[in-house]
This record gives C-alpha cells, sequence and structure tokens, in this order.
C-alpha cells in the first residue's frame, strides 16, 4: 500500500481549517482511506461543528497583516464562507460591535495586538473570543495581557487561546516563505544594521523555521555550512527544538499521527533541514528564466500569488483601450497546477490542447439539445429533460474550465508582450551558455540598442556573467563596461557591491549539467506551442479570449527547449541528500558543513556572535575560527526528503530546479534508479524577491554603501 504524502500546503491548510472549526479536530480516517479516488490523494476535508440546532456556528474572523496573507495564500473566500465566517476583518481597521457572534483571532502576539483584543473584550464586541497566535507568545507579554484581561474583568470572554506555529506563507506545495520583506539580504550584509537587529532577524527567521518543523510533523536533522547567519540560524534552532523536547511534557512533535516513520528517531525516516547564506550563488536571483511560474513572478511580480494584467476592454476594437485585471494563481487552478513548472512554450501548446478539449465538450453537450451555443443553453426550454439534466450538470464545471483558460490566455498575452518587448527570450539563450560569452560579445550586447526596452535586463546579464566568467576582467575592461551600462540607461550603482563578492560567489557556484542524460526526444524536440496557437487559435478565441492580435504577439518571438541544468543550491542539497550520486564538487563543498541533530545530546555547538553574521560566507573568507561550530556526523547518510531555506531571499528559478531534481532522480521519477526512494523537497526563504526588487533595491543599496 502506497502510503499518503502530505504536501506543506496540504499541512497548514488542515491547521487553518481546524482553528476556523474553533480547534476541533478534524474526523479520524483511516490511513487506507488515504488514497481512495474519493479523497484523490489531499487532505480529508473536515465538516464544519453545528450548534444544538444543527446549523453552522457562524463566526468573525479579525486578523493582522500576517495573518491575512498566512490565509489568502491558501484559501479563498468561498472556503471561509464554508466554515461559518461571516465577515473577515483587519485589527486595526474600525469594527462595530456584532453580539451574540464568537470571534476567531489570527494574529501575531505583539503587544500592540494584545492591548487591541483586550479592548475588543472590554467593549464587548463579540461573543466568546477563540485567539489564535501565529507563533508562541513570550512570558511576558501573557503576563501583560493577562494582567490586562483581569483589570477589565473580561476573562470570561475568553473561550481559547492557543499557539499555532503557522507563521509563514505557502504559495506552492512545497514552497514557503518567511514574508520578512524585501530588505533581508541587504540588513545580513550591512555595516550599518545593529546588533540587536540583526538578532531580532535571526530570532524571527528560527521561530518560522520552527513554525515549518511543527507543521510538517517531524524532527530534521540540521546541516549548515559554517559562519555567517547559517550558523547562527541553525545553533538557534537545534537548542529551540532540544528545549521543547527535554522541558514539555507532551510535546509538539510526540503525537504525529501522520508520519509514524518518525517515531524510532533514525535519520533516514527524518527529514534534513538544509540552510544556506544566499550569498552561496546570487545568479537564480538575477537570472532570465523560460518556465512559466519564473516569468509570471519575474515580468507580471506576482505576489502572494496574485497577479495584475492588462486587458483589452474590446477585443473586436483595440482602439477602446485596456483595463488591469486581477487575478489569483491557486490550487484549485487545474492549468496552473500541471503547468507552473514547465517551459513557456510547452504551456502555450497545452492552452491550445485545453481549449481544443472545452469546444469538443461543449459542442458535444449543445448537439445533444439542440441549442445552438452554452449561453443559449441557458434560456432554452425545449431540450430534451434527459439531455437538459446532463447539461445543467456539466455546465458549472465547463464555465469554470472556460474561466481559467481565458484566465491563462490573458496571462500568457501580458507574458508574450513583456518577452517581446524586453527580448527575455534572447537573454535566456544567452544566459544558458553564459561562460561562453567573452568580454567581447558581452560588451556588444551591451552597446545594442536593439536590445530589448528595459537597461535593467542588460544589467542583470552583465551581472551573471561577471560572476560566472573565469576570465580576467581588468579596471580598464570594467570601466568599458560601466560605460556601456551607463549609455543604455542602467543604474550601475549595484556593481559596487558585486565587485566585492565575485570572488566568493566563484568559488561556491557549482551550477552543471545533471547526471542522468536527458532523453535524446527532449533535448531535440522543439515544441509546437507558439506556432500551434498562432496558426489554430486566432479565429476561435475571438469570443473573448484574446483576439486577432495574438498571432501579431507570437511571431518573433522564439521557441526553444531550456537545457537541463542543476543549479548551485540543487548540487549541495544531491550532495546531502543522495551522496552516492552527487558530484566529487558538490560532495567536496558539503563535507565540512556542521551537523545537528536535536534530538542527540552531542552535535550541539556555541553560539557565534551576531556581529559574524554580516560575513556570509565566513567559513571561505575567513570569519569564525574553524572548530567553533557544532560536530556532524562521522557517517554520511542519505535523506529522502528535505527542506532547504535560503537566508536573505529565494527564487522561483530555485524552487523549480528543486522539483525538477526530485522527480528526476527519485523513486518513479525519468532518471532515477529502479527501487530509488521517492524524493520531496520543500524549499523556503526568507522571503521571494524578484529580480528587479533584489537587483536595485537591495544590491544597489550595498552599493552605494560600498561606494
Amino acid at each position: 500500500m502506497v502510503s499518503h504524502q502530505q504536501s506543506l500546503r496540504d499541512r497548514q491548510v488542515a491547521s487553518i481549517e481546524k482553528i476556523l472549526n474553533l480547534n476541533h479536530p478534524a474526523p479520524e480516517i483511516p490511513a487506507s482511506h488515504h488514497d481512495t479516488p474519493a479523497t484523490n490523494g489531499h487532505t480529508p476535508k473536515a465538516t464544519p461543528i453545528l450548534n444544538s440546532d444543527g446549523d453552522p456556528i457562524w463566526k468573525v474572523l479579525v486578523f493582522d497583516d500576517l495573518g491575512r496573507d498566512v490565509i489568502s495564500s491558501v484559501l479563498r473566500v468561498n472556503d471561509l464562507r464554508g466554515w461559518g465566517v461571516t465577515i473577515h476583518l483587519h485589527i486595526n481597521s474600525q469594527r462595530h460591535q456584532i453580539p451574540d457572534v464568537p470571534v476567531l483571532y489570527l494574529v501575531e502576539p505583539t503587544a500592540a495586538n494584545l492591548q487591541l483584543i483586550a479592548s475588543d473584550l472590554s467593549r464587548n464586541l463579540y461573543s466568546d473570543a477563540y485567539i489564535n497566535f501565529l507563533y508562541s507568545i513570550s512570558r511576558p507579554l501573557m503576563e501583560d495581557f493577562a494582567a490586562q484581561v483581569a483589570n477589565s474583568a473580561t476573562s470570561e470572554g475568553i473561550a481559547q487561546v492557543y499557539d499555532q506555529y503557522l507563521n509563514f506563507i505557502v504559495g506552492e506545495p512545497d514552497l514557503f516563505s518567511l514574508a520578512m520583506g524585501k530588505e533581508t539580504y541587504w540588513a545580513l550584509n550591512s555595516a550599518q544594521t545593529a546588533d540587536d537587529v540583526l538578532d531580532s532577524m535571526i530570532d524571527r527567521i528560527v521561530t518560522g523555521l520552527f513554525s515549518v518543523v511543527v507543521t510538517m510533523g517531524a524532527i530534521p536533522i540540521i546541516r549548515c555550512p559554517k559562519g555567517g547567519a547559517a550558523e547562527m540560524i541553525a545553533t538557534k534552532l537545534d537548542r529551540k527544538l532540544r528545549d521543547h523536547i527535554l522541558n514539555s511534557k507532551d510535546n509538539l512533535f510526540s503525537n504525529q499521527g501522520q508520519r509514524p516513520s518518525t517515531a524510532n528517531g533514525t535519520s533516514t525516516s527524518r527529514p534534513v533541514l538544509v540552510i544556506l547564506d544566499r550569498s552561496v550563488d546570487l545568479i537564480p536571483m538575477l537570472s532570465h528564466s523560460w518556465t512559466y511560474q519564473s516569468l509570471v513572478h519575474d515580468v507580471l511580480k506576482m505576489h502572494l500569488n496574485r497577479i495584475t494584467v492588462e486587458t483589452p476592454v474590446d477585443e473586436n476594437n483595440l482602439t477602446k483601450g485596456t483595463t488591469k485585471k486581477s487575478y489569483d494563481l491557486n490550487s484549485n487552478d487545474f492549468f496552473w497546477s500541471r503547468n507552473a513548472g514547465v517551459p513557456f512554450p510547452q504551456v502555450a501548446e497545452d492552452i491550445d490542447t485545453e481549449l481544443t478539449k472545452y469546444k469538443d465538450d461543449a459542442n458535444d453537450i449543445t448537439r445533444k439539445t439542440g441549442a445552438s451555443s452554452l449561453e443559449d443553453l441557458q434560456n432554452d426550454t425545449s431540450a430534451s429533460a434527459h439531455h437538459l439534466k446532463a447539461a445543467i450538470t456539466l455546465l458549472p464545471e465547463l464555465r469554470e474550465r472556460k474561466a481559467i483558460l481565458d484566465m491563462h490566455m490573458n496571462i500568457a498575452t501580458a507574458l508574450l508582450k513583456g518577452i517581446k518587448d524586453r527580448q527575455l527570450d534572447n537573454y535566456y539563450q544567452i544566459e544558458e551558455n553564459i561562460t561562453k560569452q567573452s568580454k567581447v560579445q558581452i560588451l556588444e550586447l551591451l552597446n545594442d540598442e536593439a536590445k530589448g526596452k528595459e537597461p535593467l535586463d542588460k544589467l542583470r546579464l552583465f551581472i551573471i556573467w561577471f560572476l560566472s566568467t573565469e576570465q580576467d576582467v581588468s579596471r580598464a575592461d570594467m570601466e568599458r563596461f560601466e560605460e556601456a551600462l551607463t549609455r543604455a540607461g542602467a543604474d550601475i550603482t549595484a556593481l559596487n557591491y558585486v565587485k566585492r563578492v565575485r570572488e566568493i560567489t566563484r568559488m561556491t557556484m557549482m551550477t552543471s549539467a545533471p547526471t542522468q542524460p536527458a532523453p535524446a526526444s527532449a533535448s531535440n524536440e522543439i515544441f509546437r506551442g507558439f506556432s500551434s496557437i498562432g496558426n489554430r487559435l486566432t479565429d476561435r478565441l475571438k469570443d473573448g479570449a484574446l483576439g486577432a492580435n495574438f498571432e501579431n504577439l507570437i511571431s518573433g518571438v522564439k521557441n526553444f527547449l531550456p537545457a537541463n541544468k542543476d543549479l548551485t543550491v540543487t548540487k549541495i542539497t544531491e550532495s546531502i541528500m543522495d551522496p552516492a550520486s552527487a558530484s566529487s564538487s558538490a560532495i567536496a563543498k558539503t563535507e565540512n558543513y556542521l551537523y545537528f541533530d536535536p534530538r542527540s545530546a552531542n552535535a550541539r555547538g556555541s553560539m557565534p556572535a551576531a556581529s559574524q553574521v554580516r560575513n556570509q560566507q565566513a567559513g571561505i573568507a575567513g570569519g569564525l575560527a574553524p572548530g567553533s561550530g557544532a560536530s556532524f556526523g562521522q557517517r554520511r547518510q542519505g535523506f529522502s526528503e528535505a527542506i532547504v531555506f535560503t537566508v536573505g531571499g529565494g527564487s522561483m528559478d530555485e524552487y523549480g530546479n528543486l522539483q525538477d531534481w526530485a522527480k528526476r532522480t527519485g523513486g518513479g521519477g525519468a532518471g532515477g534508479p529502479v527501487g530509488a526512494p521517492r524524493r520531496r523537497v520543500v524549499y523556503g526563504s526568507t522571503d521571494l524577491v524578484n529580480a528587479e526588487d533584489f537587483v536595485m533595491g537591495e544590491l544597489a543599496r550595498l552599493g552605494r554603501e560600498s561606494g
């Protein structure tokens, strides 16, 4: 029997639904039922608890910024309605009395939030208060809150107080961020950041990772490089997990029914948490990608799975201008779930396939009922009762499919416009073979006015080449490059900092082709996606999706498959999860990674000083003395499950690359050995940062300080 493996999103949704259900556990379902067709491999749905009259308990949901972001990333308003939430409000908004209705709070345990909750209690805004903190509240804050409640004599209004360990945002099934903003890399590397601020940031990261570990339900082995923020985070997290196990009689990991394999505590049945500093490889933060989710993140600035695109007001009359539409890309979107990580040309082809399938299904229904279209079917009463009943049953599903496909056609149009305007296909192709580019070729590209409309793209390409090339770049060469970038309109402030980290990043990057050869058909085949859409869809999309201008958008855009390469973070992960298959360079790079086992009496190191955090590559460039970290395992073992966390910003490219590697090399994968265990990699970061924010926000700020 195949065991059911829940994703991180499955587990977070289950935790949130339990909160919405007033912390009543979901009904137990036998393990043998997890993989039945009815559950479709997903977390079984719980049902709302009912009142004495058999009706759902209606309630008010109050959240702060983080609570809102946590919920909105995985649930929609209709989902909240299904759990009896009639209204949801921000804790800082003006809220009026709603008597006889319980309130759910999902907030950070801050002094300001606690004061607002105490104020709500004193004003009797709601009936019973169910208080849920996103992470564990400190004892001083809890005592202060208790004093406020006691002074107002409102303790009877509190029904529950829970620590929920949910202070992380899940964007994809196994992708999370701690929502720490787009300045983390700057703060960790800036000499202007005070030690107490650094300590606060490190503590927030440790708290977030602790919540992720609790949600996943297993205590991991922790691996990290020596020095920098990674070692401090690993050391503090190790101590936090240790203290929790030792000091909690009924600890959070003692009743993890979903993971019986972890009960014996063996390392092979537990996940490994790999904590890495962002400076191990800056290139994924800058690169131009060719996968759907990475393009959406880069071109359309996706945030919390939400994007805004411009669409024509009237497809048949483009002179009427455009309007902005916002879309949510969530787990209910079958097309996004299937295509997020695939190359964009394949996405275009799949849209064509799905639209053809939709039209065939719609035509089949209208043919059986005698109606001329689905719209006419709604108002047609002459159709036979039998066929009409079948049509009405299928109509909602067809309309939902059509709405999703129309949305992705609009997204594809916006992406194609961005690709053409900025020539992203050209930049991507060059970056695929960046180390083969000479100084003369790079300079010619920077001076070419026809290479896109966005100077930042040229700056990104140059930084990638500068960090990747083994050629010597003299001061005179650098001056010529800087002059060309300035003439192109780029702000080169970031280069002051990039020059300082070049040597370090050249020592840590290990981008290479995978050990398993790609199938010959995949390496040579060119997807027919663009030409397919251009030739076959233009006419059929005039009814509301794109219109006749789509073919013009496609013309001139290159259609190719990306090379199959493993990024540095993927190579590091492989060397720890599967050392037998990893390259010798990756093994050598991770051989001295520190080893923490919170369950063990050993593998515990001394706490580095906060000032050492700024030296992101202390283990290379000279920071902490050798041996000052924790001891590491004498025997290298493999893992089937990993959490990979980057400190200072995450990249959609790295997430997609890790998922591709796990599928390719794990059991059941195209390149995986027979009998190999299924691999799962959860990727997380302090925040997902797109290239523009990283270069113009963080690197440029560090560059100004360096200059």
